[in-house]
């Protein structure tokens, strides 16, 4: 995904300023699917503008500039999303962290673990509480902007958590397994 492709996205729902665009990044794309901040917001509408892709409908105070999609700006983004991903890869912090959880003691990898459950449970409580003040329009539309995203987070959330609650378990049967066969050799 490139942040041209996002931000032509949002675009396409509706025309916004490169302060509404940063705050749905900082508010739900951030989260879930790319994370970004004004200071890459700002060049690249710039250069959207300048390739054409998007034109600027309303000019106000202190230099705010409201950003539209253009017909091409649509065209490009459609190119764009029925091509299949150039690239899949992932910078996912929380899963490089799994992959290097034997650096740990068992104790400091459970408390992780914890930590990844509780994280989530909150996240879903967030999210549910977002989705019951969202409009009944929003909630009926699949196709509207962050909706299957946030169907999305409704179903990976509890993965999240119960696969946390399910390493705390399994590093507890080891705890246990290693310490009756400790047991056992001392008998």
């Amino acid at each position: 995904m490139t942040l041209r492709h996002a931000l032509l996205g949002l675009l396409a729902g509706k025309p916004a300023s490169g302060f509404e665009l940063t705050k749905v990044f900082e508010e739900s794309l951030g989260q879930w699917a790319w994370h970004t901040t004004h200071s890459h917001i700002y060049p690249e509408l710039r250069r959207l503008h300048e390739a054409g892709l998007v034109e600027i409908v309303e000019r106000a105070s202190r230099g705010r500039k409201t950003y539209a999609i253009t017909p091409e700006g649509r065209q490009e983004l459609r190119r764009w999303m029925m091509e299949p991903p150039v690239s899949e890869t992932v910078r996912n912090e929380g899963a490089l962290r799994m992959f290097l959880i034997n650096t740990l003691e068992p104790a400091e990898a459970r408390a992780l673990l914890r930590q990844y459950a509780d994280n989530a449970s909150r996240r879903l409580e967030a999210l549910h509480a977002q989705l019951a003040n969202a409009d009944q329009a929003w909630r009926d539309n699949p196709l509207a902007v962050g909706r299957l995203a946030a169907e999305r987070g409704l179903r990976t959330l509890p993965a999240l958590r119960d696969w946390a609650l399910w390493g705390i378990d399994q590093l507890d049967r080891m705890q246990e397994r290693f310490t009756q066969s400790g047991d056992a050799e001392q008998d």
